[in-house]
């Protein structure tokens, strides 16, 4: 027979959590298998992340990215419901440009109103106006239909796209497996002597693991997104931690 236990009162003593710095949430793809690594490999001490999905089938394209709209703010919703998030991100490069930066905000907001809202393709152009990148040239692992719809967003933001190649890819599982070393040949065979820069697109890609590399053989600033992702969202939370070893972006910015 258990016997009753009297509860005792206790005078509990709180500090401010492991993550005292900053709470950063980022909505992320159903099949998206690359960001969640890269942004817990530059996780400064005391910053938390924190993950959502958002259903999508296992193909890219502007029917499947324009549908996340309906999605995002019910999973914006399920990050860390006590309203201490301080930045919320769509980590997607092409689904942000095809629902559009507004739209996106507005929907991440409804689930976190007291966040700071912003997107994969927002990073991105913040990042190259803060390398003084204006004449770009694009690579990315899309079917055309995106790139076309890539080139014309930043156009209209005012960035002058010289060229965007893409690898033809449909499913994320295929752009997830893209070795790093060709995405590094592919960024280096891009440049050109009138680009400020060289952007490569998507964060399904691990870019990241040879940004670095890239920006030293082409001697001049090279972005992708899941860089310019992290580089936002932590400065948008107010976090200036810098990282050598994967472009200027990070380490002097």
């Amino acid at each position: 027979m258990l016997t009753p236990v009297q509860s005792a009162a206790y005078d509990v003593v709180f500090d401010n959590g492991r993550h005292d710095r900053a709470k950063i949430g980022y909505v992320l793809l159903a099949t998206e298998q690359t960001i969640q690594d890269d942004v817990m490999a530059l996780r400064p001490d005391g910053v938390g992340i924190h993950i959502a999905r958002a259903a999508i089938p296992d193909s890219i394209t502007s029917q499947t990215l324009a549908a996340q709209a309906d999605l995002l703010a019910q999973a914006s919703a399920t990050l860390l419901p006590d309203g201490t998030l301080d930045v919320v991100c769509y980590g997607c490069t092409s689904g942000s440009l095809v629902i559009g930066e507004p739209k996106v905000m507005v929907e991440l907001n409804k689930g976190q109103p007291q966040a700071r809202a912003t997107s994969l393709i927002t990073g991105v152009m913040r990042a190259l106006r803060q390398v003084g990148a204006e004449k770009i040239v694009v690579g990315t692992p899309y079917l055309d239909e995106v790139n076309q719809r890539e080139a014309d967003y930043m156009a209209a933001a005012g960035f002058d796209i010289l060229a965007i190649e893409g690898l033809n890819l449909e499913k994320d599982s295929d752009m997830v497996r893209v070795a790093p070393s060709f995405i590094r040949d592919f960024a280096i065979s891009l440049d050109r002597p009138d680009a400020d820069a060289v952007f490569i697109s998507c964060g399904a890609l691990r870019t990241l693991d040879v940004i670095g590399e890239i920006e030293a053989a082409i001697g001049k600033p090279a972005i992708c997104s899941n860089q310019a992702m992290i580089w936002d969202t932590l400065r948008l939370a107010r976090i200036d931690d810098r990282f050598e070893g994967y472009g200027q972006l990070l380490a002097r910015h």
